[in-house]
């Protein structure tokens, strides 16, 4: 048995944060629960939706028939990205948001994830004096994979937010707090996701343009996590448009829009920061997998990509919520302190028991012994290290069920939530 000595950063990087160390018990859970039928809440994983499919389908049909296709999978490409797509991108948002990019301003990369390490590395973390540059997270709770990002874990700071509560109708939003959050010549760079995971948050665009605007007297850059955002897959529930600014670098996924096999994460900012993401890149994976570009590349130049988002995807999962959410009114007593955050985006619900008379590990212990599987909301604050009985009282529950299976999964939830108080 081979048992080789990690360096630091492998020590570091070897370990599973956030959900991933869920999944692990989850996985456990499902193999050993034999006969045990369960009622799995806990995916990030999207639907594979047959209109999806389909596009997805003919967009690879369209490049098996073309003479591209030796040269898209037979030949290495540039660190930069596959140039139809980064001009198919270019063409679509200046068209869209009266930008003026050019191919400078774009990076292809494996996957948003991988945005976040490039960034969180080169812009935080020690300098060359040995100053400790703090990767930001100014809403807190957010995605859990920020946790894992940074080779400097003592980097990554998160700031608690402020609770605007409407107790009349049992829900709740985060807002950031800004006489907490700290940007200054201490900060590497600011990450936050728009729509939010796990709670479908959208910070609001005047509170993007304020963050942005304390971080560029510093030119500390800020990266927006749009994986949810429109125009694809355009999983908004309110009004929302992406923003642009010098140092704001706008973070694309095309996971949520069929491809997640594929690893497409698409940056947009400023070249200064895009020639960093670039290096980076080159020097880790030399440049993402060109077989998803290039049918992607038909998908946004067809305009059927954008169309699929608001006309399929969006209804199919606002749908998932209105049945969570009338069920969870209907089996949870008013009198019960249970707060449903604000449904603004993204594929999660994210619920609130206030004054929950156990942790949110030991609650999600209970729901598996009724055949429910949620994740404990405790994993989605990297970062945020102070004490807060909060961050024990969350669940988040995936939208990625049946309908019915929803319903029953919620009337199961409600009923040990009520046994529980």
């Amino acid at each position: 048995m081979v048992n080789p000595a990690l360096s630091e950063f492998g020590a570091t990087m070897s370990r599973l944060t956030g959900v991933r160390a869920i999944m692990a018990d989850i996985i456990a859970t499902l193999r050993a629960g034999q006969g045990q039928e369960f009622l799995n809440f806990s995916s990030g994983n999207p639907l594979v939706l047959p209109e999806v499919e389909k596009l997805w389908r003919d967009c690879t049909t369209k490049l098996l028939a073309s003479p591209e296709y030796g040269e898209v999978v037979g030949r290495y490409g540039s660190s930069q990205g596959y140039q139809p797509l980064i001009d198919a991108v270019i063409n679509d948002f200046n068209r869209r948001y009266g930008l003026n990019l050019s191919d400078r301003n774009i990076l292809i990369t494996p996957g948003s994830q991988s945005i976040y390490f490039y960034a969180a590395n080169a812009f935080g973390g020690y300098t060359s004096s040995q100053t400790l540059k703090k990767i930001v997270l100014p809403l807190s709770p957010d995605y859990t994979g920020y946790g894992g990002v940074s080779l400097v874990p003592d980097a990554v700071v998160a700031y608690k937010p402020t609770l605007e509560i409407d107790a009349e109708s049992h829900r709740f939003k985060y807002c950031p707090d800004f006489s907490q959050l700290v940007i200054d010549e201490n900060t590497g760079c600011v990450i936050f996701s728009r729509p939010c995971n796990p709670t479908g948050n959208v910070i609001s665009a005047d509170e993007v343009k304020k963050i942005a605007d304390r971080a560029a007297v510093y030119d500390v850059p800020v990266f927006v996590d749009a994986a949810y955002a429109p125009p694809y897959p355009g999983l908004n529930f309110v009004e929302m448009e992406p923003i642009f600014g010098d140092n704001i670098c706008h973070c694309m996924s095309l996971s949520k829009a069929g491809l997640p096999g594929e690893r497409i994460g698409i940056a947009i900012g400023d070249e200064r920061i895009i020639e960093v993401l670039q290096a980076f890149q080159t020097n880790m994976c030399i440049h993402s997998p060109r077989y998803g570009q290039a049918i992607a590349t038909y998908a946004i130049n067809s305009g059927a990509l954008a169309e699929i988002s608001t006309e399929v995807i969006r209804p199919f999962y606002k749908n998932k919520f209105s049945i969570l959410e009338s069920t969870l009114s209907k089996a949870l007593p008013k009198n019960l302190p249970w707060f449903l955050h604000r449904f603004e985006g993204a594929i999660f619900a994210w619920l609130w028991l206030k004054d929950l008379p156990m942790t949110d590990w030991e609650l999600y212990q209970k729901l598996k012994e009724v055949g429910v599987i949620v994740v404990p909301g405790s994993s989605f604050f990297p970062g945020l290290r102070e004490e807060w009985p909060h961050k024990q009282e969350c669940i988040r529950i995936s939208l990625t069920a049946s309908d019915e299976d929803i319903q029953e999964g919620m009337e199961r939830l409600a009923k040990m939530v009520i046994s529980i108080f």
